[in-house]
């Protein structure tokens, strides 16, 4: 929102410089984010008038002035001008005057005696952008005929006033008007309010427009009235074009601008239209499939139709018998726009439901000033008011005859009663308050309260405060009034003592820690993803997925399942960057539908979001050296690096597909727990397929884990150190090659003899073709196994026993036989 001082103290002046008034404003949460003079510094440029103006007698496009500059005496000054005239007021810089800079950083422009092409100029006439009065330098700036001659420019246009530009937050739709920033003014500073009077307009003729509003979920009020007899082409008010160029806007023709200086200024937005341009009655309704309409940027929009992500968004309009001339809200057409040649008009001011207006000029790729504060609220109640103050306006420039106003009023918001505890601001707020404090407070902001017992108020908001719902909102309106600066920096105080560490769960932090230690860098991605990736990455139906209601962009559309899909979109980004080698991990949320999942602190229900921790490694295994030979990274240097960072939980691998890994190299991992072996998550070689999908010139290995299951360490068993010896014993059997060495071990260790506390596999063995007594479909595997009985030394007797009852166990389970 931006706007000049000079307009807003014209409503309230309170008894503060500009700098402190700006400070003010922020303080109180409408963030001045710029403020500056409506023209940068110059100095000794009067108003003048041009005597004469003669052609150059070298130069065919300069002319020599005579100007009389208010200085005693006449100023000869050349000039390029093409609208250098006589009888015309304009600036004039004098000698020794001071432009401002032409570029940002440079220096100003001095102005001093000197000659063009042999002849004397004692000065400079101005154009606007010479004084930064914008860009426009084709000729010199014109001024009104009754400008005071000598009289200094900066004082006569007022160029000192200051221009605010309000950064406001998008619960502050009230303060998108000069009398919703005057309104707060008035409360911040305690200064009176100086509302607009103008004489209401009476209906010289009875004509109307037939204007049906057909859907009451669009347009809650709806009103209007005919105008006839307006002079189009009349002249603008020159202080209403002054303000509204200092509050960014340019002028175009009365009708238009004075509707948008109400916009302005009443926060109501308004459209004129040329009523011998429309077709019959009008009807206000939402847009119809294959309707289209030419709007007054020039572009024809289909209203109905889907955006980027597939979905249909309706859109309303206003529209005559032969269709939408507007839409609703948003922009007029060209249909029925006025121009020079229109006599009758028909203004109209609405009130549109917010949620009819919201994303719908984002999705037609433009955005208008009606639209933003359409969509954020605008005040159903001063919507008669507003088209009154228009009225007078139109009819006091453009002159004409006026019509009753047809107001039609379909449905209004409800504003409800709103409570608010007086111990519960003071708790929020961390300062002591009282009931008279609060009190005048609210009645500074204009709102109706009442006082119950035990010091709670009842606030019904007024009709332009959107804003003000639940309690918190009334607690942030005291708390604003009161001025944040005038709230102490108490430090919090609290009783502190030395938290118990959790010795039996690992925090995730140390898990980063040992993923750095293997070569892993951490990345941040979205929880959202495309849908595309995700059915891809999981085989999710897409009416399994979690949409995303209003996504940010069209590739975040649907919340993420696991974290493979922005690990990958990582590694594309990194190989188009140069990057041949990659370890990349993400500590983050998953999301899937599960009914089970009931509603409870951190829950919502029917969703299922766990943490996971997924990681990526592509490239070479090591870095380039000298002492190894280059090899790609593969399934068994991954799983290394998991088990280095899990130590010392211990997992296993068993072979399964997943739709996203290679069927041949991907397999589940198990964790042993005193339950048993529970299935934590993936890792696997990319499928070739998604390979193909991604472009990538080497497949990634990839894995994902359960962060809650890693976290879970237990405690410590200490065991008392032996005093006698361990003995290792070695056993190498023969299985078929499609018995997992992961099989043997498991029927190992669950033959439970005593004195065996570790078993490892060492070795396999396949024999070529015809070269050993083993069969082309067998293995060989070797085991080391270490006993150890902490009461006396191991005889063989116990070990051979021992070794037995192992291989016997092999023999039945795997039908293995000693090699």
């Amino acid at each position: 929102m931006q706007f000049s001082e000079s307009w807003l103290r014209q409503y309230v002046d309170p008894a503060m410089d500009s700098a402190a008034l700006s400070h003010a404003m922020t303080m109180a949460g409408l963030e001045v984010e710029e403020q500056h003079a409506v023209a940068p510094a110059f100095t000794n440029i009067v108003v003048a008038e041009i005597l004469s103006a003669e052609q150059h007698p070298d130069a065919d496009r300069l002319r020599v002035c005579k100007v009389n500059a208010g200085t005693g005496a006449e100023l000869q000054i050349v000039c390029g001008a093409p609208n250098a005239r006589v009888g015309i007021k304009i600036p004039c810089a004098l000698v020794g005057a001071q432009l401002p800079a032409a570029e940002a950083g440079g220096k100003p422009f001095l102005i001093k005696v000197g000659k063009l092409r042999g002849v004397e100029s004692q000065g400079m006439l101005c154009s606007g952008r010479e004084l930064g009065l914008g860009e426009d330098h084709e000729g010199i700036l014109e001024l009104p005929a009754d400008a005071p001659v000598g009289k200094d420019i900066r004082e006569y246009l007022d160029l000192d006033d200051q221009i605010y530009v309000i950064k406001l937050t998008p619960n502050k739709a009230d303060c998108l008007s000069l009398m919703g920033i005057a309104r707060e003014v008035a409360a911040i500073t305690n200064t009176p309010l100086v509302k607009p009077s103008w004489v209401a307009p009476s209906f010289s003729i009875a004509d109307t427009l037939k204007v049906t509003v057909e859907n009451a979920d669009l347009c809650g009020r709806f009103a209007g009235r005919v105008i006839r007899g307006v002079n189009a082409q009349a002249k603008t008010p020159e202080h209403i074009v002054q303000r509204l160029a200092r509050a960014g806007q340019r002028s175009i023709s009365a009708l238009v601008d004075l509707s948008n200086y109400v916009m302005l200024e009443m926060g109501q937005p308004t459209h004129v239209f040329d009523i011998d341009r429309l077709s019959g009655d009008v009807a206000v309704r939402w847009a119809k499939p294959g309707e289209t309409v030419e709007l007054l940027n020039g572009q024809t929009v289909t209203p109905v139709a889907p955006d980027q992500s597939g979905r249909i968004l309706e859109v309303g309009v206003i529209a005559d018998q032969t269709g939408p001339v507007a839409l609703a809200g948003i922009m007029g057409g060209n249909h029925c726009a006025v121009g020079d040649a229109t006599q009758n008009i028909y203004v109209e001011a609405a009130y549109w439901l917010p949620s009819a207006i919201q994303g719908r000029a984002r999705r037609l790729n433009f955005s208008t000033d009606a639209a933003h504060r359409f969509e954020r609220g605008v005040d159903p109640q001063n919507t008669v008011h507003c088209l009154d103050y228009l009225t007078a306006l139109i009819l006091n420039v453009c002159g004409g005859q006026a019509g009753p106003v047809d107001d039609q009023i379909i449905a209004l918001p409800e504003r409800q009663p709103v409570r608010m505890r007086l111990t519960r601001a003071t708790k929020v707020i961390g300062i002591p308050l009282n009931a008279e404090t609060v009190a005048d407070i609210f009645t500074r902001l204009g709102f109706v309260f009442q006082q119950e017992e035990g010091d709670i108020f009842i606030i019904t908001p007024p009709s332009h405060r959107f804003d003000i719902e639940i309690e918190e909102d009334l607690i942030e309106e005291v708390a604003r009034m009161y001025g944040f600066e005038n709230i102490p920096d108490t430090p919090p105080s609290a009783i502190l003592k030395m938290g118990a560490q959790a010795e039996a769960k690992r925090s995730v932090h140390a898990l980063r820690h040992r993923l750095a230690l293997q070569g892993y860098q951490e990345v941040v991605n979205f929880g959202f993803t495309d849908s595309e990736s995700e059915q891809r990455l999981t085989g999710t139906a897409p009416e399994k997925m979690i949409n995303v209601i209003n996504p940010i962009a069209n590739q975040y559309g649907v919340m993420r399942s696991n974290l493979w899909g922005g690990l990958l979109a990582n590694l594309k980004t990194n190989l188009n960057r140069g990057a041949s080698r990659l370890r990349l991990f993400e500590a983050g949320r998953v999301f899937s539908r599960d009914e089970s999942i009931q509603e409870a602190d951190g829950q919502v229900a029917g969703f299922f979001q766990p943490q996971h921790i997924g990681g990526l490694a592509y490239g070479s295994c090591l870095p380039e050296q000298w002492a190894s030979p280059q090899r790609a990274v593969d399934f068994f240097d991954v799983k290394g690096d998991l088990a280095r960072a899990l130590d010392p939980l211990q997992f296993t691998t068993v072979s399964a597909v997943h739709v996203a890994l290679h069927p041949g190299r991907s397999a589940q991992v198990h964790l042993m727990s005193t339950t048993g072996l529970i299935n934590i998550g993936w890792v696997g070689e990319l499928h070739p397929r998604l390979q193909q999908l991604y472009e990538l010139p080497q497949a990634p290995m990839l894995f994902e884990l359960d962060l809650k299951a890693i976290q879970e360490l237990g405690l410590p068993h200490p065991q008392e150190l032996s005093k006698f010896p361990a003995v290792q014993r070695d056993l190498a059997i023969v299985v078929k090659q499609t018995v997992p060495a992961q099989d043997v071990l498991d029927s190992l260790l669950s033959c439970k003899q005593d004195f065996v506390v570790d078993i490892n596999v060492f070795d396999e063995f396949k024999a070529k073709s015809g070269s050993s007594s083993l069969a082309e479909d067998e293995k060989s595997l070797a085991f080391r196994v270490t006993l150890l009985n902490p009461q006396e030394t191991l005889q063989d007797a116990q070990i051979d026993q021992v070794m037995a009852a192992l291989l016997a166990s092999v023999e039945k389970k795997c039908a293995a036989r000693l090699r």
